[in-house]
């Protein structure tokens, strides 16, 4: 079951939020809206009805960071439950695509985060395995994926004693993608005599290890990677695919072959009817070469467009996608709702008429239409108990509650929502200069925001200039640096961040007392008349509330982590300083360090991975002197 660790009793509106949104789902209510204020604790309002409901939870966000954060929160107020993080695996996609004015085709270009890939398959075993699973995810839930009926077909399920077939293990290993090799790694076997080891696809802590005699298995052990020590014997195990997708081989891989054979001919035969003698040709030497490596190797690059045949659906049916791994009475919690539930419809339509221009140009068959996102009434479909949060609810959301939602607005610390002033455009840099320095003299930081990248860094070089302590902040910059930046805001390293879009929905930054909304006037602001005027409104609630009840507002607490580093580690390093280490042991200690941030990195514990990069500068600095 779902356990809630907190030391926080809900506060202001949440107690009255939590309790109507609770009672609307046990009376089986589909759709709820959750008009929050920012900083009335949405996110520990979501953890207290999961945590009453006991209902397996998907919670949608915007963008990357907003979902890390919700991700890392979640994480604190459930650790002894499955919280997963579900996001695109593509730090660069440039998706295939082709431009007839101009006759350009341009091929798929990607670059793929090895680390976000593991989560995302940590994701889908979680949802097979487990119940209480809470998972944070982008529009990334909403794009195809793994059909979770094969994926639980495909699993290996062994125990102490079974008899095995070694040979057939191994193969049914090798086809789940462990590959064979001499090292463990994520996502590899070893084949020994009469051992198998394997490591899962997202773990790097430990690795497991089937003992087998003669055709009996004898032990199945958990071994921690580092020291080979034996951490667990087992009785039983369950081996799940090591990547997120698993070829098709014998007969089903022929029949694939065939039918896209077929189609491949009916396609041609309609380009030929049409005079289109160019575009068969083009198609029949792509599907052809596709056809080839799919026979020799069971795979293909753009092996995505033939996911209907894989998947065994019929054209123009719903693909799989990750909210088919939940339970029928799963929640979803759509978080910043005006801006997630537009950008959900946008990706259908966006995917769709590109990949009909691949089509009718033969650059793919009709079937890779079917490799595409849900579309909106397919989503809804399928996303069954529905929370819409979001400070400034859009018609769509509140439509569906006859324009009635559940409102927390009060802060557990009082805090009114901020006065709005709008200013003239005229010498805004100049303005806002005036603005920091009165700031920044009582401790307090600014926030800036700009209408594109270009404009982000000009300004934050413009500032830098003159002696402001400035970064800018935008979707360019990897995960860990845009955390770097706000931690180092909020430890007076700066004090002022410049940023677009990324920074407008969900951030905490207390320490912040001025926001500048640069150029507001101009479209592409997220915000419009209707959020000032609900701003005004929730503004008087809250002074209302407090006058009432004698209530004095505080700055919220939220205090930035000192993670120390472990006392060996802590001693070696004064050892270093100290001059007191040979050269080839100061080299060691350096790749130490340096693996140990990169875990921190890609387990997404930047508080962790910081202490290692500071103490690594410090290291780095001895071996140049």
């Amino acid at each position: 079951m779902f356990r809630l660790i907190t030391n926080f009793h809900p506060k202001g509106d949440q107690p009255t939020a939590i309790k109507k949104i609770v009672e609307s789902i046990h009376k089986g209510e589909k759709e709820q809206v959750l008009l929050g204020a920012t900083g009335t604790g949405k996110t520990f309002t979501m953890a207290n009805i999961i945590q009453l409901t006991q209902k397996p939870t998907l919670i949608l966000a915007h963008n990357k960071t907003l979902a890390m954060q919700i991700y890392q929160e979640m994480q604190g107020f459930f650790p002894h439950n499955k919280v997963e993080y579900y996001v695109s695996y593509f730090d660069y996609y440039q998706p295939e695509a082709y431009k007839p004015a101009s006759d350009m085709y341009i091929g798929k270009k990607v670059q793929r985060n090895a680390s976000i890939a593991k989560m995302r398959l940590k994701t889908l075993n979680s949802l097979v395995t487990d119940r209480h699973v809470i998972v944070v995810a982008s529009v990334a839930a909403i794009y195809g994926c793994f059909n979770p009926t094969s994926y639980r077909k495909v699993v290996i399920h062994l125990e102490k004693g079974q008899r095995v077939d070694k040979d057939l293990l191994q193969e049914k290993l090798l086809l789940l993608g462990y590959k064979n090799d001499k090292k463990i790694n994520p996502g590899n076997c070893q084949i020994k005599e009469n051992k198998i080891n394997f490591m899962l696809g997202w773990e790097e802590n430990y690795y497991f290890s089937l003992s087998i005699k003669g055709n009996e298995i004898q032990k199945i052990e958990k071994i921690n990677q580092q020291t080979d020590e034996i951490t667990k014997e087992l009785q039983k195990i369950a081996i799940p695919p090591s990547q997120d997708y698993v070829g098709e081989e014998g007969e089903e891989l022929t029949e694939i072959l065939a039918r896209i054979e077929r189609e491949l001919n009916e396609q041609k035969e309609y380009f030929c009817q049409e005079g289109k003698f160019l575009e068969a040709e083009r198609l029949e030497k792509r599907v052809q070469e596709d056809l080839f490596n799919l026979r020799e190797m069971g795979f293909c690059p753009g092996i995505e467009n033939y996911a209907r045949y894989f998947d065994g659906r019929s054209e123009g049916e719903t693909p799989f996608v990750l909210l088919d791994y939940f339970p029928k009475d799963f929640l979803t919690i759509i978080d910043e709702s005006h801006i997630t539930i537009p950008q959900v419809r946008a990706m259908y339509n966006t995917d769709r008429r590109r990949k009909e221009t691949l089509v009718k140009y033969g650059f793919r068959l009709p079937s890779a239409l079917d490799n595409r996102p849900l579309n909106q009434e397919e989503f809804f479909a399928k996303i069954g108990y529905s929370l819409y949060v979001s400070a400034t609810p859009g018609d769509f959301e509140l439509e569906k509650v006859n324009y009635q939602p559940v409102e927390q607005i009060i802060r557990p610390t009082g805090l009114l929502d901020p006065e709005i002033e709008v200013r003239t455009t005229r010498n805004q840099i100049a303005d806002i200069m005036e603005e920091i320095k009165e700031k920044s003299h009582r401790g307090e930081k600014v926030l800036i925001y700009a209408l594109t990248i270009a404009m982000s860094e000009d300004i934050a070089a413009f500032l830098q200039e003159r002696n402001i302590r400035v970064v800018y902040l935008h979707s360019r910059l990897e995960i860990f640096e845009r955390y770097q930046a706000i931690t180092s805001l909020r430890r007076g390293v700066y004090d002022v961040i410049v940023g677009i879009n990324l920074l407008k929905e969900g951030i905490d930054l207390p320490e912040v007392s001025l926001v500048c909304i640069l150029d507001a006037d101009k479209p592409g602001f997220l915000r419009d008349t209707r959020a000032i005027e609900e701003t005004n409104r929730r503004r008087q609630i809250q002074k209302e509330h407090n006058r009432q009840n004698n209530i004095v507002p505080q700055t919220v607490e939220k205090p930035v982590k000192d993670i120390a580093l472990d006392p060996l580690i802590a001693l070696l390093i004064e050892k270093a300083q100290k001059g007191e280490m040979e050269e080839k042991e100061l080299k060691k200690l350096v790749k130490d360090l340096r693996r140990q941030m990169k875990r921190f990195t890609r387990e997404f514990k930047f508080d962790q991975a910081i202490a290692f990069r500071n103490a690594l500068l410090d290291l780095e600095k001895i071996e140049i002197a």
